[in-house]
């Protein structure tokens, strides 16, 4: 048992993730009863995850702030501009494949019960802002992101001058949980396998054939995004060969945040993929978290996508003006989707109000998305999460350790 153990801990993470996920195809196709069963493990390693980020960012944005030698830059600015160019063009990629593709929609299902979309653009930046000066008990509690990266930043300038012995104690609790980090990822192939028993059990993805075409659009979509738009800022920022980078984002990132669909879950993930890169701790500490709510790429498609085939099947006319809005409209409504899954659906009603319709229609488009989200959500979540890491080594001024 011992030697097997061993064998686990050296062997290559993704092969082993690989091997979970075929596992899990076939518990569900032998036992549903059984991929039910095993999907306890999905759930146990995705609320692990949940449970430690807070904390980790929490400790690790102020430890980074608390211990930075005066005069050292952090590098932020530069990736917060590459995040924004970033889910505007994704935006502006979604209109044009949208008029390529016109799409039309069944709008048979009923609203989704229990839903509160926002009503505006003022809203979502009302609550955004409101996230900032949350409760810092709350914020870790309920994963507010926004409010404990507020809160990490506020308590490492506090301490910024503080003695010696208590740079120390934050930088010995730092690496305690980053510690932990590493143990709850190193059980990722038995939580993606108790994922993917869970969803071949349940939908068998017999469900989505009907709506074929339009997952071709999004994940198509997504997948340009990911592979030509992506790679493309790189090259402009970095002047070298952007697919060693992206293909590595793609593999260590992007498989984990697909399984899990929460950007917020895939924090630790990125946090020690950055580490590994050999990236700034003052630069990505504060770039991944900030990233998990505000990079957006791939939830900018999804807004712009599904808003468009909505017009389209009522039959209402778009001109370029208008559809330049909604790019704007979606890139910003992105930027204050929650890190969780199918946060993205809830703020269509929102984009469609651009185009005077009415929320019970909206709210029909939003039960298809969640139809369609086990592939919608997981790629947009692979391609959000996967850029928070692309873009903070695209901005780092140090070699990375591809």
């Amino acid at each position: 048992m011992e030697r097997l153990v061993a064998r686990y801990k050296e062997g290559n993470l993704i092969v082993l993730i690989l091997i979970g996920m075929v596992v899990g195809v076939g518990i569900a196709l032998v036992s549903p009863t059984a991929a039910q069963a095993v999907s306890i493990l999905g759930t146990l390693f995705i609320g692990a995850l949940k449970a430690v980020a807070p904390a980790l960012v929490l400790v690790l944005v102020a430890t980074a702030i608390a211990t930075k030698p005066v005069g050292v830059q952090t590098n932020i600015k530069p990736i917060v501009q590459l995040y924004a160019i970033g889910t505007l063009l994704s935006a502006l990629i979604a209109v044009v494949v949208s008029f390529s593709f016109p799409l039309t929609l069944v709008l048979a299902n009923g609203p989704e019960a229990g839903l509160t979309p926002p009503q505006s653009i003022i809203t979502v930046v009302k609550g955004f802002l409101v996230s900032m000066v949350d409760n810092p008990i709350k914020a870790l509690s309920t994963g507010n992101y926004i409010g404990v990266l507020t809160w990490a930043i506020a308590a490492g300038l506090a301490l910024h001058y503080s003695s010696d012995t208590t740079k120390k104690v934050m930088e010995d609790t730092s690496e305690a949980l980053t510690k932990i980090v590493q143990a709850v990822i190193k059980l990722a192939p038995f939580g993606i396998m108790g994922i993917v028993a869970e969803t071949f059990a349940e939908t068998g993805f017999v469900a989505l054939l009907g709506y074929g075409k339009l997952l071709i659009v999004l994940v198509g979509a997504m997948v340009f995004v990911a592979l030509v738009l992506n790679p493309l800022i790189v090259y402009v920022k970095m002047r070298k060969n952007p697919y060693p980078l992206i293909f590595l984002c793609l593999k260590e990132s992007g498989v984990t945040a697909f399984f899990t669909r929460s950007s917020a879950a895939n924090i630790p993930v990125n946090l020690a993929l950055c580490k590994r890169l050999g990236l700034d701790e003052d630069t990505y500490s504060i770039s991944i978290p900030l990233g998990a709510t505000a990079n957006m790429a791939g939830a900018a498609v999804t807004i712009t996508v599904l808003t468009l085939a909505t017009v389209n099947t009522l039959g209402i006319s778009v001109d370029i003006p208008t559809a330049l809005l909604l790019s704007v409209v979606a890139s910003i409504a992105a930027a204050g989707v929650s890190g969780v899954a199918g946060g993205s659906l809830l703020l269509i009603p929102l984009a469609c109000g651009l185009f005077g319709i009415n929320d019970a229609i909206a709210m029909q488009v939003v039960a298809i998305g969640f139809l369609i989200g086990v592939i919608q959500d997981s790629t947009e979540t692979a391609l959000n999460s996967s850029t928070d890491v692309v873009f903070t080594a695209a901005c780092s001024t140090k070699p990375l350790n591809i």
